[in-house]
Formats: structure tokens, C-alpha cells, sequence
């Protein structure tokens, strides 16, 4: 057996590890509050997966005895990183603001590529890169369209820019650099737990609000607010006036 305990991680360490790498991605909770309050519920469902399996990979990642692992390894790093670009990608897509019939469409492929590219190579550089570059081409595609056609900048809201936008571009990029400049195995665990936060953080702040014509919970659009039920009494309907609680057969 192994004699040489020199360069051995400490047991507080590999606790400290474990815990920032796994309750970091309590951070994903905010945004999926907001994403459901806004009806995202695509997209909320995407950080849900995201997080959960994030957590139990880094859970199971560890070296030593803090270590945890719910189901096969390679099947967590796997579903980790899917879901880590999906929730990118269906991000900028909802940024771009398009009709439900083009977004779900892109959501469906993108996933699709995303998952045949995590199995060819899940840790190659422009499998995180490439999703995200053509998601950002396809929102700033949209946006720049949008803008000819009002003839003014597109959000058109200076607040939306000020304390939503640059805050979570700033997050996101921030991040990036992160991830792919700053990130080595001594200092994995602190710079990867940065990295969990910023990008669940900057989902916060980059989707954008609910859609006017949606409502609540998103499957219920095109349905009244108010109880719907109309009942018939021998083959006629009876109907109900919105300004009087009274019934009259048509």
C-alpha cells in the first residue's frame, strides 16, 4: 500500500472541497424561482437538472473519503455537463426573444448537438465555446432586427441595460475567464465553486420578463383567470355576464 502521505489532502480539506463544489450550486435556486415566476418552466426545469446533477458529480469527484456517488461516475460527469451548456444555451435563446414554435425548436436541436458533442469529447474547449457563440450570433442577429425595425436600440429600456444586462454580462464573462484562463488543480475547488455562483447568478439577471401574452405557469395561456366552466342545461350553454353574477340561457 501507499506509505507516503506527503502530498495527501487533508481530511478538513476534502470536506472544505466537497462543500464548496456541491452547496455552490445552491446558487441555481434563485434562478429557478425566477425563471418560474416568469414562466420559464423549460427553462427552469434545464437549471434543475443542472443543478442536481452538478452537485452529486462534484459529490462524487472527490478524492479520499468525502466522497459520495449516487449512480456510475461517468454517467454524472456526463449529465453535469450536459446540463451545464444546455442551461447556457436555452439562456441567450430566451434572451432573444422569438416565437415559442423557433425557441423550443432550437432548444430540442441544440440539445441534441450538445449531447452528441459531450460524447465525443465532453471536455474540449469549443464544446462549451460553441454553443455559446452561436446562441450569442442568434441573439444579436435578433436584436439588431428588432432594432432596425423600431429604429431605436433594442431593449429599448436603459434600466434593462444598466441593472440587468451589463450586471450579467459582467457575471457571465467573469465566469468564462474563470473557466477557461484561471481554473488548475490546486485551485480547482475554490475557482470551480466561483464558477457554479456566476453563472447561476448571471441567469438571474439575463432572462428577461415574462411575456405579456403568457400566462401564469405558461401552460394556461389563452385560458380566462377566473373559473371557465360554463354549464349546459338541455343542449344550451348557459353564459355568464362579466359585470353581473347572473345567468342567461343562450
Amino acid at each position: 500500500g501507499c506509505t507516503d502521505d506527503s502530498s495527501a489532502q487533508s481530511y478538513g480539506r476534502q470536506i472544505t472541497a466537497t462543500l464548496l463544489l456541491t452547496l455552490s450550486n445552491l446558487f441555481f435556486l434563485p434562478a429557478i424561482v425566477v425563471a418560474v415566476r416568469r414562466s420559464y418552466i423549460t427553462e427552469a426545469s434545464i437549471y434543475l437538472f443542472t443543478m442536481f446533477f452538478s452537485t452529486f458529480y462534484h459529490a462524487c469527484d472527490q478524492p479520499g473519503v468525502a466522497v459520495l456517488c449516487i449512480m456510475d461516475y461517468d454517467a454524472l460527469q456526463y449529465c453535469d455537463f450536459l446540463g451545464s451548456i444546455c442551461s447556457i444555451w436555452v439562456t441567450i435563446l430566451c434572451m432573444a426573444r422569438v416565437r415559442d414554435l423557433v425557441k423550443y425548436t432550437l432548444f430540442m436541436l441544440g440539445a441534441l448537438l450538445i449531447a452528441m458533442s459531450m460524447q465525443l469529447d465532453r471536455k474540449g474547449l469549443w464544446n462549451l465555446l460553441g454553443p455559446i457563440l452561436c446562441a450569442i450570433l442568434f441573439m444579436v442577429i435578433t436584436w439588431v432586427y428588432r432594432g432596425a425595425r423600431r429604429r431605436h436600440c433594442y431593449p429599448p429600456s436603459w434600466q434593462r441595460w444598466v441593472f440587468f444586462l451589463i450586471p450579467g454580462l459582467l457575471c457571465a464573462l467573469v465566469g468564462v475567464c474563470l473557466y477557461i484562463f484561471a481554473e488548475t488543480e490546486d485551485n480547482y475547488y475554490y475557482t470551480h465553486s466561483l464558477w457554479h455562483i456566476l453563472v447561476a447568478s448571471c441567469v438571474v439577471f439575463l432572462l428577461p420578463p415574462k411575456e405579456k401574452n403568457t400566462e401564469e405557469l405558461g401552460w394556461s395561456r389563452g385560458w380566462s383567470r377566473g373559473w371557465s366552466w360554463r354549464p349546459r342545461v338541455c343542449g344550451y350553454t348557459l353564459c355568464q355576464s362579466n359585470k353581473e353574477e347572473l345567468y342567461t340561457v343562450t
